[in-house]
């Protein structure tokens, strides 16, 4: 019987059962991608992150839904972030993460305990509003909709409207041109909140999506001139983001803590 490790990790938290947990499972080759994606059907949450070690400080990620591989994910690389450098002696200054399509992720350790990663910026595009959005929402006409390289963002009122949402999953399950939709609004606390639905990737509601901020940042950015913002995305269990521009990069900050760690324990698959 083959074993390899897991951990679950809470990111974009401080707490425990809060920010949205991740899966993380480091190999020393990547299984077949069927296994892989067995594994993150068995977990069942939003993302499984699978690590290789490439040298010091040096690592190769993959992210699988229950569904489907991903291309980028912000939260499951925060996750093994944590969970790699907490379990390294050396404790590296920085880590690099490759990744099939979103080129090297940078994650840097900060001395009050959080992670500082830095992605590709993606512009977000103001377009007319897709047929069917309108039925997606509820009736609720969003004030502007815009696309980003994977998800369609739709910018409301306010929090209130943001949290009260129910979208139609079936209906947006059909828009298949689309990762998913971020609903965004101005907050008071935060200069900006949201949250993230992705039925079509197997995942209702994202508690905490590190990827959507890459495009709500540079959105939020222009908006309100500033390049420094705060974010809440208010799913049930939230989580907080620092969120910078950096050039063609953001740079999202938040903690993380670890749930679970365990065994997963393979027969013939390996």
């Amino acid at each position: 019987m083959r074993q390899l490790p897991l951990y679950q990790v809470d990111a974009f938290s401080k707490d425990t059962f809060g920010g949205n947990p991740a899966a993380v499972v480091p190999v020393p080759v990547f299984p077949p991608d069927e296994l892989m994606q067995n594994i993150a059907s068995e977990n069942n949450l939003s993302e499984t992150a699978f690590v290789t070690v490439r040298g010091a400080g040096k690592f190769h990620i993959r992210w699988f839904t229950p569904a489907m591989e991903v291309r980028l994910c912000g939260h499951a690389t925060l996750a093994s972030a944590h969970i790699l450098y907490q379990s390294s002696e050396a404790k590296p200054e920085k880590m690099l993460f490759r990744t099939e399509e979103a080129g090297t992720i940078t994650v840097r350790p900060n001395k009050n305990g959080s992670y500082s990663m830095d992605f590709p910026l993606d512009t977000p595009q103001k377009i007319k509003s897709p047929k069917g959005l309108r039925s997606v929402l509820g009736g609720i006409k969003p004030l502007e909709v815009h696309l980003g390289t994977d998800d369609l963002v739709v910018v409301l009122k306010n929090r209130k409207q943001v949290e009260n949402l129910k979208p139609n999953l079936p209906l947006l399950a059909g828009m298949k041109k689309y990762r998913g939709l971020l609903v965004t609004a101005p907050g008071k606390k935060y200069d900006f909140v949201s949250r993230g639905f992705f039925p079509y990737y197997g995942i209702d509601e994202d508690p905490v999506t590190g990827s959507a901020h890459t495009v709500l940042t540079p959105l939020w950015a222009k908006k309100l001139g500033k390049k420094k913002l705060t974010a809440r995305q208010v799913s049930k269990r939230g989580g907080d983001l620092l969120c910078e521009v950096r050039g063609k990069k953001v740079r999202l900050t938040g903690h993380a803590v670890t749930y679970l760690t365990g065994q997963i324990l393979l027969k013939n698959e390996l």
